[in-house]
């Protein structure tokens, strides 16, 4: 998935806004892979956000209106439906999957712009960033993984560690750093994963999905199912990702 060569980048520094791009031991990053040999399937919620946990949510990405967020709910009433914890934004607006290419989409005075495809968008994680602080004790101890894939730079001189379908750069700092590659370039994409010293949880996110999955404890979940700032919902670790 990732044999395609990199063109047209630049060398990549060794800090990813204020993270540390780590040069050598990349055992920190083994244990998603080890933890739960076998049970981590290409394109399930425990591939994406690391197996093993007690429990595990789907946070949609909010689509926009005039650049300000849209719930997916909000479109689904408009169109008199209602959401899933499986549900796909195509079929929520009833169009194909890859409707972006066509001439015209949205819904006057609901939406204008689809939900962000990548990593955890800037307005979903400015406001997980102080809740995952809460359910962890080492939250200024955090890992994160970076597609070598995303934006100008050519990472090809730092290793990667594997994750199903992907290969990722190891970054390091505290969970309040997590945005500071967004103070370079505003269009930066953030890390896929994120986790504590203490693995108290996992987030995860990809570059074809319009959702991020975090894993943890019960506890954790019902606080993001229950907080107002996102649109979430509960889901096992062997369900699809979209």
């Amino acid at each position: 998935m990732d044999d395609y060569p990199l063109v047209h980048r630049s060398p990549a520094p060794a800090s990813y806004g204020r993270l540390q791009v780590r040069e050598a031991d990349l055992g920190p990053a083994r244990w998603l892979t080890e933890r739960a040999p076998g049970s981590a399937e290409f394109g399930t919620v425990a591939a994406i956000a690391a197996p093993g946990f007690a429990a595990y949510a789907r946070i949609l990405h909010p689509a926009s209106l005039d650049e300000r967020p849209v719930r997916w709910d909000t479109v689904a009433a408009a169109r008199g439906l209602g959401t899933t914890p499986h549900a796909q934004w195509h079929e929520l607006i009833g169009m194909e999957r890859f409707y972006q290419n066509a001439s015209a989409y949205g819904m006057p005075g609901v939406w204008d712009e689809h939900p962000a495809e990548g990593p955890t968008p800037p307005v979903v994680a400015r406001h997980l960033v102080p809740l995952l602080t809460r359910h962890t004790r080492t939250a200024d101890r955090c890992w994160f993984g970076l597609w070598h894939g995303y934006g100008r730079w050519d990472f090809d001189r730092f290793p990667t560690f594997p994750t199903p379908g992907r290969d990722e750069l190891l970054l390091a700092g505290p969970l309040s750093d997590v945005l500071s590659p967004l103070d370079a370039d505003e269009f930066t994409e953030l890390p896929d994963l994120w986790w504590p010293q203490d693995r108290a949880w996992c987030l995860g996110g990809d570059v074809d999905l319009v959702s991020t999955y975090v894993g943890g404890t019960t506890a954790l979940v019902d606080d993001l199912l229950a907080a107002p700032e996102f649109e979430a919902h509960p889901v096992a670790p062997g369900d699809p990702v979209y």
